[in-house]
This record gives C-alpha cells, structure tokens and sequence, in this order.
C-alpha cells in the first residue's frame, strides 16, 4: 500500500504511466511467487486499448484532471492451477487505478487512492502470497488487478474479451473494494458483501468462517458499481467484498495512507483466508436465488 498509495504513483490515474507501474508491480509480486502468468504472450500483464476518441463523458471524469495521454489500460493477472479440478476456477480481483492529479493549482493535487482501492490490491496481493505458498488448491485460482475501472471498468472488459480461463469455468468471483477502514453500520470486525441476497455465496462463505454480512448501503447500488458487476452480466457468481463506511475522503485528496486502519484491514484479510481456501478446495458451486442474476439492459 505504501508503494501504490505514495505521491510518486501520482494517484494511478486510468490508462496512465502511473497505472502502468502499478500493474508492472504487481506483476512483479506475482512472479515471485511463482504463479503462471495469466496475461499476454506468457507475461502477467494484458494491455487493451481505449477508445478513439474517448466518449464525452470521459472527455468531461478527464476535463479538471492533469493532461496525461489515456490510450490504453494495463491489468495484471496470475494463475495458480488447480491439483485435482483444474478446469474449475476462482476469481479474486481489484482495480489498480484511481483518479490521478488536478491540475495545477493550490492545495493537494494527488487522489491518492489508499482506500479507493490500493486497499483491495493489496488483500489480493496478500491473498495470492499465501494461497500460493500452502498445499496447492483442488480448483484453480485466478487473480486479476484491472486497470480503469474509475472511467469505465475499461480493464475488466479486456479480461472478459481474453480470459486465461474460459469464463464458463469460472465458480465464483470476489472483488475486493474498499476494506482499508472500518464501516460503523456493521458489527466491528465485519465485512459486507454487495448482492449478499442474490446469491448463496455470502452466507455460505459466512458459514465457514467469513466476516460477511448483507450490503447495509443499498441505495448507493454497490452492486452494480464495481468490476463484479459486468462478470455477473456473464452469469458468473461474482459481488464484491468492501467496508465502505460511505466517508468523505471517497474520491477526494485526502484518501491518503494516515486515514488506513491497518489492524482493520489486516483482520479483514485474514478473516477471508480459510473461507476461500475451503471454496478453492470443496466441489461445492455457488448459485443465484431465484431473480438474483442481472440481466444486460436491452439495446435499443
């Protein structure tokens, strides 16, 4: 977190040079665990162009932000293959870039992101450091850190347009968004989860151990605001697991590292190790309730 998180990664703006270190970086922690490389022509990155021109409203979530070329975004993606079920496959990912710099003028220009989602990065970073240094799971486990997700998840539709698993293998996916402070609508030590009511994964990862509860934020759709959202349009089980208290340094400046409660950050992680290393290891396959999966919008 102190590296993503820093002034020197200018607040890893989307489709950015900064974004771009941040998933060299990963990559390079991915490596080093001797992971295979999930990403293109046998590395751990996957590159995906943006759209040329941008669409205005993006010309717009750029028009108060530092000029900086925004041509293409950077995820960083790993596998650890499964023992015994390979061909079955968890998915655990974050998004890697925030908001970058204002423009030039007073006061602090840099939208950190330590929270918004340095926070999530880093449990998916630590997850894959131990997942990968224990027994290897019967199902394998992807892990996948997208690049804009702030301007349009523009890095989770690359990796759905070249998965290194076929999406049809796909179990479940747990996003991980925001758990760097604690939320005071939930029980101290708890974490929730978006979509907790469409789906059995929740309260079955909350059986075996998991500090999960039902989103207590549903008007703010959380749901349908994260990178798990366009792999449920898939059909797959995917939500996302935050602390999001709703404060105010959400895409502010002053998301900076000072604000991480790092003994809640730490419990969170931990509490998430075993409940996904028993889903990594069971025959078990979560399902949507009845009118649970999103369903596209029609085209017009």
């Amino acid at each position: 977190m102190e590296f993503l998180a820093d002034d020197a990664l200018h607040g890893r703006g989307s489709a950015t040079r900064d974004e771009h270190i941040a998933a060299l970086f990963a990559a390079a922690q991915f490596q080093s665990l001797g992971l295979e490389p999930g990403g293109e022509n046998g590395t751990f990155l996957q590159k995906s162009p943006l759209p040329d021109p941008l669409p205005p409203q993006l010309q717009q979530l750029f028009a108060r932000m530092e000029s900086t070329p925004h041509k293409e975004t950077w995820n960083a993606v790993a596998v650890l293959r499964g023992s015994s079920s390979p061909n079955e496959a968890i998915l655990l990912t974050a998004h890697l870039d925030h908001l970058g710099m204002l423009l030039p003028g007073t006061g602090d220009r840099i939208y950190n992101g330590a929270d918004d989602d340095a926070s999530g990065t880093t449990a998916v970073l630590a997850l894959a450091h131990i997942l990968a240094s224990g027994p290897r799971p019967k199902r394998t486990i992807v892990f996948a850190l997208f690049g804009s997700e702030e301007i349009g998840g523009f890095g989770d539709h690359a990796f759905l347009q070249r998965p290194p698993v076929p999406l049809a293998n796909i179990v479940a996916n747990l996003e991980f968004e925001m758990i760097g402070r604690p939320d005071p609508a939930v029980p101290e030590g708890t974490l929730w989860l978006t979509g907790f009511d469409r789906s059995n994964l929740g309260p079955t990862l909350a059986a075996h151990g998991a500090h999960l509860v039902n989103d207590p934020h549903p008007k703010e759709q959380f749901f349908r605001r994260s990178d798990n959202y366009e792999l449920a349009l898939q059909g797959i089980i995917a939500h996302t697991v935050s602390s999001f208290g709703l404060h105010t340094d959400y895409h502010q400046p002053s998301d900076e590292l000072r604000t991480i409660d790092f003994d809640h950050m730490t419990n969170a992680i931990a509490s998430m190790i075993e409940p996904i290393r028993w889903l990594a290891n069971s025959d078990w396959k979560p399902q949507w309730n009845p009118g649970g999966r999103p369903v596209p919008a029609m085209k017009k």
